[in-house]
């Protein structure tokens, strides 16, 4: 695994505290204009970690647009290494807990999921945890599992790379799947509870798929 440079840290952390600078102002702006009484000071500090988040989502989206995050392989030292190493600064100190945590309801994540970038077509929610969300498309009518892991990234020693995953319509992740790079899967397929998808693997329409590492269980309908 890369190491994350100085240069970096200092990037994130300078956009943190204007994360914390402007939830700062605007929870003390709010603290000021609500009528006094006990519950002011609960209310403004509920304000204030709801304004944390929607600052973060702010700057995360602001510095995606300039340095997006890219398929393929990534080079050492590069502008897109670096890009990637304070999207991942991001992602583990302010969005990952979030996810980890089970406390969001699933509804409520399916919005905090599109605001990071990832696809969902029309009543496709996850109850699992999806990672690179700008790097995921996944169609309508779609449930991720409890606890699965949708996984666009490689991290193979030194070797760092991304490689979409492509989930069609009505299809079924199970719980504590594993879905990895570079995944296409057709639509009404289904990953049985506990697969693991290796990297690159294409899930035809109508398949069943189970098993570590995950094998075709049933084929598709004859003539699709």
């Amino acid at each position: 695994m890369r190491k994350i440079g100085a240069g970096e840290i200092l990037l994130f952390l300078t956009l943190l505290l204007l994360i914390l600078g402007l939830t700062w102002l605007t929870a003390a702006w709010l603290f000021h204009r609500l009528p006094p009484s006990e519950f002011r000071g609960i209310l403004t500090a509920a304000a204030g970690i709801f304004l944390t988040y929607a600052y973060a989502l702010l700057a995360y989206r602001g510095f995606l647009l300039i340095m997006p995050l890219r398929e393929g392989e990534i080079a050492a030292s590069s502008k897109n290494e670096i890009g990637y190493h304070v999207y991942l600064l991001f992602y583990l100190i302010l969005f990952y807990p979030l996810m980890r945590s089970g406390f969001v309801p699933v509804p409520l994540m399916r919005l905090i999921y599109q605001a990071l970038g990832a696809h969902l077509g029309e009543n496709t929610y996850s109850s699992g945890i999806i990672l690179d969300p700008p790097l995921v498309h996944i169609g309508a009518n779609t449930i991720v599992g409890q606890y699965a892991l949708l996984v666009p990234h490689v991290i193979e020693g030194e070797r760092l790379a991304h490689y979409r995953i492509r989930i069609g319509n009505n299809v079924t992740i199970g719980a504590h799947a594993v879905v990895l790079s570079g995944v296409t899967i057709g639509d009404n397929a289904i990953v049985a509870t506990g697969a693991i998808v290796s990297k690159n693997s294409r899930i035809g329409t109508n398949e069943v798929w189970g098993g570590v590492p995950a094998k075709r269980l049933r084929a598709g309908n004859a003539g699709e």
